[in-house]
């Protein structure tokens, strides 16, 4: 804070007043398309609380945009310094710029762009795991961003994004993560290399699946376990299921024909812990 009780501004910013301005393009991009993030190796996240989040966590940020209100905003000029001090190039743009670069017409007053982090099946060590939920191709992002979210709550290991799973990265999922993207580690691998991983698990290998017999309160959970779950639509394939241990359901008392499959992994991955940690 200065002497008058203002925040202390941030130096050497660079101002943004055209929304043909090509970083704004940039972040549209990013945005909007997929290909662009997988090329750049970028995303973007919204919101101050995200922003703090990355920072604490050591992500790589290459922007940071201020929208008016951030300007006189201590939080925001702190995160905006760390963010500089790293490297990245702090942008100060007005409100229709800051919607023009989300897409959205109310826009977070801090928007980052972060480099992406993702680990391969060659990375993951079974023996210094005790929780990871492994997907097989998730379609939603808001699913795979709660998730996420959830294996945070719980504290587990990470996530394996199995096949062809919707992007970790995409807004959507992001947002859902509410920060917990860059606290949990994130993994992609084809489904060879997900079986091959399966084979050497030394704990408990389990799926939820419509030829489950076993109640999920039932098993013991031998640490460290993997937890695998299925498309939205089409389940676990079985050959994916064939790679699992024991198979599992959650009963069901109403009329509804299946669980939405956050919910679904929330509860598996709740009562996992249940007989490991008192949550």
């Amino acid at each position: 804070m200065t002497q008058s009780g203002r925040p202390q501004r941030i130096g050497a910013v660079k101002q943004i007043t055209s929304h043909s301005n090509p970083i704004v393009k940039e972040i549209k991009g990013l945005v909007a398309q997929r290909k662009h993030r997988s090329q750049s190796g970028l995303f973007v996240a919204e919101g101050l609380k995200l922003a703090n989040d990355a920072l604490a966590a050591g992500w790589g940020v290459r922007y940071l945009a201020l929208g008016p209100e951030a300007r006189d905003n201590p939080a925001a000029q702190k995160a905006a310094a760390t963010a500089k001090a790293r490297g990245a190039l702090i942008l100060e743009a007005s409100t229709a710029v800051m919607s023009a670069m989300t897409r959205k017409d109310n826009p977070q007053t801090v928007v980052g762009v972060y480099e992406q982090n993702l680990l391969g099946a060659q990375d993951i060590d079974p023996e210094i795991a005790t929780l990871w939920v492994a997907l097989d191709r998730v379609r939603d992002p808001g699913n795979l961003g709660t998730i996420i979210r959830t294996v945070d709550a719980v504290g587990g290991t990470g996530v394996m994004l199995v096949g062809d799973c919707t992007d970790p990265f995409a807004v959507e999922a992001v947002r859902a993560t509410m920060g917990s993207l860059f606290h949990v580690p994130l993994a992609r691998m084809s489904k060879d290399e997900f079986k091959a991983l399966a084979r050497r698990w030394p704990g408990t290998v389990t799926a939820t699946h419509l030829k489950g017999s076993v109640d999920y309160r039932a098993p013991d959970y031998q640490e460290p376990v993997l937890l695998v779950m299925g498309n939205e639509q089409k389940g676990l394939e079985d050959d994916m299921a064939e790679a699992c241990s024991t198979l599992i359901r959650i009963p069901q008392a109403g009329q509804a024909d299946s669980l939405n499959l956050a919910v679904a992994t929330g509860v598996a991955l709740y009562e996992i812990r249940r007989k490991h940690l008192e949550l």
